[in-house]
């Protein structure tokens, strides 16, 4: 099985393909873009995918993911790219001086669509909570301010092999996987 993931960043690639080599799924890469709209997770793949099937005529899964901070009301959210862009992870913690509910969750929605068919979508999340401090230089984005509940590591300090054991994109991509397999095989 060949699916192509649309994105630009190499991270989540290489998220991606360590994990569909356990379903036997090929990762083809394109880059062609989509405007993005502003609304959830869900509406954002979901628009995605339906946007770059037609554009490709193939097989196609869009992601998008963010970072949700109750004490914030939830942000940045789906504004998570924008304000990694902006105010950084030394923002994030500047917004949480004092704060201490410090309960976050990252989420990834993956959105598949296949020519002449409606998108699905697949999401996956981990509770967690944000760090005092950066800790760690591995992954990318706020990876080095969350950590998973239950770890005493932040995504940050983590290897990818052991990320991707329980990240929120893991749990994602291996619902649409599962999905892929047992349609397949109907």
């Amino acid at each position: 099985m060949i699916v192509t993931f649309i994105t630009s960043n190499k991270h989540k690639i290489k998220e991606a393909e360590k994990i569909f080599q356990k379903f036997d799924i090929e990762l083809k890469h394109a880059n062609p873009g989509y405007p993005e709209l502003q609304g959830t997770l869900e509406e954002v793949a979901r628009f995605g995918a339906k946007h770059v099937v037609k554009k490709l005529n193939k097989p196609v899964i869009v992601e998008d993911a963010g970072l949700f901070i109750r004490a914030l009301n939830w942000f940045p959210g789906t504004y998570s790219s924008y304000v990694q862009d902006t105010i950084g992870n030394a923002g994030i913690l500047k917004l949480m001086e004092n704060v201490t509910d410090r309960y976050a969750e990252f989420r990834s929605v993956i959105g598949y669509s296949a020519p002449n068919s409606e998108p699905k979508i697949f999401l996956g999340k981990v509770p967690g909570h944000i760090s005092t401090e950066e800790k760690g230089n591995q992954g990318f984005a706020f990876d080095s301010l969350f950590y998973p509940k239950d770890s005493d590591k932040t995504f940050g300090e983590l290897g990818l092999n052991e990320k991707n054991k329980f990240s929120h994109r893991q749990k994602s991509l291996e619902q649409f996987a599962n999905w892929l397999i047992s349609e397949n095989s109907k």
